[in-house]
């Protein structure tokens, strides 16, 4: 395999060609399409008398049981994006659809995992996760029933009664991950959940995401500045560049797995991991020629 082979969305080609990737099925209410749809998507700020401009005209259709990874160096407006997908961040202009209705603000439709757990210290792994299950006036029995499910899911069985500072810093991310799946998000974004994890915990952890997206089969869309990470999780690598962002590649995953969890040790010692490694790393690299 040779990176000229990969099925790619170049930069060129990504405004005709946004929504090759994309597949449609009935949404739960309405019957229209169903996924994510990021059209047009810029944000511009002032600082001083200058304007900077943070993400330039992003387009983006995401499938309903997709795992994307979102991939560029730091500083090219990554976690802006997820920022405004999850609906914190409103966009200078373009537009972000659930189903095909517009997307504005924080929803139970779209889940977060964020760098740190954010664990509250004083509620135990199944306070935690049951807590967003407790606002949304879901009743005891109910709530319990689901926050042993995805606690089970993301095995922490053990650890249920466990407070925050009694868990490892792997397990914390997993108590984090329960919690945001409890509450059935239609799309769970992933801002770089386990950067600041040692090489075995990060992947045992990223094992246990794979296993879970295969199971529940929502939208994963995960970032990273990881290659190995993107190359081993995501079904498609979207690569961003910076100043201003833009997205320069939309790759479709040869080595991606749909079915079985994979070997990560076999896909790393293979010639087509490296390749399309090499392929990554050097578009990446290519990025400060990007720079305006």
């Amino acid at each position: 395999m040779t990176a000229t082979s990969l099925s790619t969305t170049t930069r060129d080609e990504h405004g005709a060609r946004q929504n090759e990737h994309a597949s449609s099925c009935p949404g739960p209410d309405t019957g229209s399409a169903a996924g994510i749809q990021l059209a047009d998507i810029s944000l511009t700020y002032r600082q001083g008398s200058q304007a900077v401009h943070v993400l330039d005209r992003i387009g983006l259709s995401l499938a309903p049981d997709e795992f994307v990874c979102l991939l560029g160096p730091s500083g090219c407006g990554k976690s802006t994006l997820l920022s405004i997908i999850a609906g914190y961040v409103q966009p200078s202009g373009g537009s972000v659809r659930i189903d095909g209705k517009r997307h504005t603000k924080p929803t139970p439709q779209v889940g977060v995992v964020f760098q740190h757990a954010n664990l509250f210290p004083w509620l135990s792994v199944a306070g935690n996760v049951e807590f967003g299950l407790r606002m949304a006036g879901i009743g005891r029995k109910e709530r319990r029933r689901i926050a042993s499910f995805y606690i089970g899911l993301v095995g922490l069985e053990a650890s249920a009664a466990r407070l925050p500072h009694q868990l490892s810093g792997g397990m914390k991310q997993r108590a984090a991950l329960a919690r945001t799946l409890a509450t059935e998000p239609r799309i769970v974004l992933m801002d770089e959940p386990f950067s600041a994890l040692d090489a075995l915990t990060r992947e045992s952890m990223q094992l246990h995401v794979r296993r879970i997206w295969q199971q529940t089969r929502r939208c994963f869309f995960l970032i990273t500045h990881d290659v190995d990470e993107a190359l081993l999780l995501g079904r498609r690598i979207i690569v961003m560049h910076p100043n201003p962002g833009t997205i320069v590649q939309d790759i479709r995953n040869p080595l991606f797995q749909d079915t079985d969890a994979p070997s990560f040790s076999i896909l790393r010692a293979s010639k087509d991991f490296a390749d399309l490694r090499q392929h990554l790393v050097s578009m990446i690299a290519g990025s400060g020629s990007n720079s305006r």
